[in-house]
């Protein structure tokens, strides 16, 4: 049996917070451009000629607050084989999950496609665990409300071994007592 494991690997929450002194930094100020060093290209910003902060004292502090948050969660598939590939969860709010999978080295044809109870990989598939299930529904189909949360189906791949897909699910989040981050993410041919 061909099978693909992994444990999430990351869960990051992040915001869009403005801050003046990541826009402008003054630390050079006969430098009249920005560069970034990300993947060697550079970005090029004008400084502008004259920048004016003002802070207001307050009695009382004002709480911060978040007005949209995404979260994450990565899993880097590696099996047996040559099979390898990355599935990347993401969450907005308290909205669905989008599952975001690109997998190469399979065989051609369909793939179940699962999450896991455990994230333990240290026996192979043996120490998996059933499929994620917190609420111990029945098995159903992944377009069902009554189903193993865990199992999102079958991903098809394709003559050269190559399955992509997005699935979008209600029954995966990134967050709360039901969440995902941990688990092990499973493929196995249909």
């Amino acid at each position: 049996m061909q099978a693909a494991i992994s444990a999430m690997a990351a869960h990051t929450i992040s915001s869009s917070i403005t801050s003046h002194s990541l826009l402008f930094p003054l630390s050079n100020p006969n430098n009249p451009l920005l560069h970034s060093s990300f993947h060697g290209h550079s970005l090029k910003l004008t400084r502008p000629s004259s920048l004016t902060l003002s802070a207001t004292a307050s009695a009382t502090p004002k709480p911060l607050t978040v007005v949209a948050a995404t979260k994450k969660a990565v899993a880097v598939l590696k099996g047996n084989s040559n099979v390898e590939g990355v599935v990347t969860l993401s969450q907005d709010d308290a909205g669905p999950t989008t599952v975001s999978v690109r997998i190469t080295g399979l065989t051609p044809g369909p793939h179940g496609f699962h999450l896991h109870e455990f994230g333990d990989t240290t026996n192979g598939c043996m120490s998996t665990g059933a499929h994620f299930n917190p609420n111990s529904l029945t098995h159903g189909a992944p377009e069902d409300e009554i189903r193993h949360a865990g199992d999102l189906g079958n991903i098809v791949a394709n003559a050269d071994g190559v399955a992509e897909a997005k699935i979008v699910d209600n029954q995966i989040p990134l967050s709360g007592s039901n969440s995902v981050v941990g688990v092990v993410v499973g493929l196995t041919p249909v």
